[in-house]
């Protein structure tokens, strides 16, 4: 599909996109954070709740089954996303942020020891960095940073470097948050397999923006959240490889999770609902089917050249503008344009931009050990999908103008 050809048809299947913002029609440039949701996720979680309420895995009346099909019919549609090898490989959590603690909990548990090493990217979320950090102050393991350089970049020489028999995890941002860069995650996975090293991949900024295929990457664990794909918040997943999702603990103990309870002994259920205890985000799952049919329909190959064109629209635009400076300028990139003006705060940048319709993040993006690195505390940032138009970046070239000239 051509996707500018369509733009008027698919963001009018963004209802959101047809409201104003203190009297302006809304721009929305905060796709990093959480993007907007089309109407037949809308739809799909308005029919749940209006026609097919029932829990899941609990009863043999219809309405249970029903619910129950559609429920795993998102797992398989998972399953074909990152071509997993088998649907019991994807296991439903309640966000990234879950996923990677159940990730560091259960693989600490089983399989560090002090003096490992957990390797981790300077560029990483927090959510990528505490959990490890927790675990390893349980286990006595170690938690080792990856540098980059001036250009928002991994340091692979460096990499190469860290990589020894203590490594045990390596922990990677497919693609930074804040800097955009897209990290060479197949190198990376190589080389830390050659010393028997495992490897995390951090797609919730990549999900939605290009092909993935775990198997192809060879990943150990992938983890993403529904909300950075169009679809309900609440609600994450969690890809690993089926011998070493055996291997691991369980995270949290309640039903689905068990095979047999007695007051003597508790034995686990298979995968995936090992790692399922309690009712989960039934309507957000079902919807969520609907969000990844959406997405392919577009064409994910469509929708990374379109949102590379916005990207470098709005790279040179903002260029042009004094006094800004761009954090992250990799080779490789995505949609992710992160900034300071010199002598004013973001804070008060986001507020005027605010006050024209224009929504963009400003803050530490959950990454101040990266902001730090730069010499700030704080940055704007604009995030583009593929319904943003260059028209919306023209509107918000003009309100960061505007901005500035009021604030310097």
């Amino acid at each position: 599909m051509n996707l500018e050809q369509n733009i008027k048809k698919i963001r009018a299947d963004f209802p959101q996109l047809g409201i104003s913002i203190n009297n302006h029609p809304l721009v929305y440039l905060d796709n990093a954070a959480t993007t907007l949701k089309p109407k037949v996720v809308i739809d799909a979680i308005t029919h749940y709740y209006s026609f097919e309420v029932a829990n899941v895995h609990r009863g043999i009346h219809t309405l249970s089954e029903v619910g129950t099909r559609h429920f795993e019919e998102t797992r398989v549609a998972v399953q074909h996303l990152l071509n997993a090898r088998e649907a019991y490989e994807v296991i439903y959590t309640k966000g990234t942020t879950d996923s990677v603690n159940l990730l560091a909990q259960c693989f600490g548990k089983k399989f560090l020891k002090p003096g490992d090493e957990i390797l981790l990217s300077l560029m990483e979320h927090h959510s990528n960095i505490v959990p490890w950090q927790m675990i390893a102050e349980v286990t006595g393991a170690k938690v080792v940073v990856i540098p980059i350089n001036a250009a928002g970049e991994i340091d692979l020489v460096e990499y190469k470097k860290l990589l020894n028999s203590k490594t045990k995890m390596v922990s990677i941002t497919h693609v930074s948050n804040t800097l955009g860069t897209v990290n060479p995650v197949n190198e990376m996975i190589t080389l830390a397999h050659s010393v028997g090293a495992k490897v995390c991949i951090d797609a919730a900024q990549s999900i939605a923006h290009m092909k993935i295929d775990v198997q192809a990457m060879d990943c150990d664990f992938l983890i993403f959240s529904a909300h950075k794909m169009y679809g309900p918040d609440g609600l994450g997943f969690l890809y690993g490889k089926e011998d070493l999702l055996n291997e691991m603990p369980p995270f949290e103990g309640g039903g689905s999770m068990i095979s047999e309870v007695t007051f003597e002994k508790t034995t686990y259920n298979v995968l995936p609902n090992k790692f399922e205890a309690g009712t989960p985000a039934i309507s957000g799952i079902i919807a969520f089917k609907k969000a990844i049919e959406y997405v392919l329909e577009l064409g994910l190959d469509n929708i990374k050249t379109r949102e590379l064109e916005l990207l470098d629209y709005a790279t040179s635009e903002i260029k042009k503008i004094s006094g800004i400076r761009i954090i992250g300028e990799a080779k490789e990139k995505s949609g992710v344009l992160s900034f300071v003006l010199e002598g004013a705060h973001p804070h008060d940048l986001g507020t005027l931009l605010d006050k024209q319709g224009i929504a963009i993040r400003t803050g530490h993006h959950c990454t101040q050990p990266l902001l730090k690195h730069y010499q700030c505390s704080a940055a704007a940032r604009a995030s583009f999908a593929f319904y943003n138009t260059k028209e919306e970046i023209d509107i918000f070239i003009a309100g960061l103008k505007k901005a500035r000239d009021f604030l310097l």
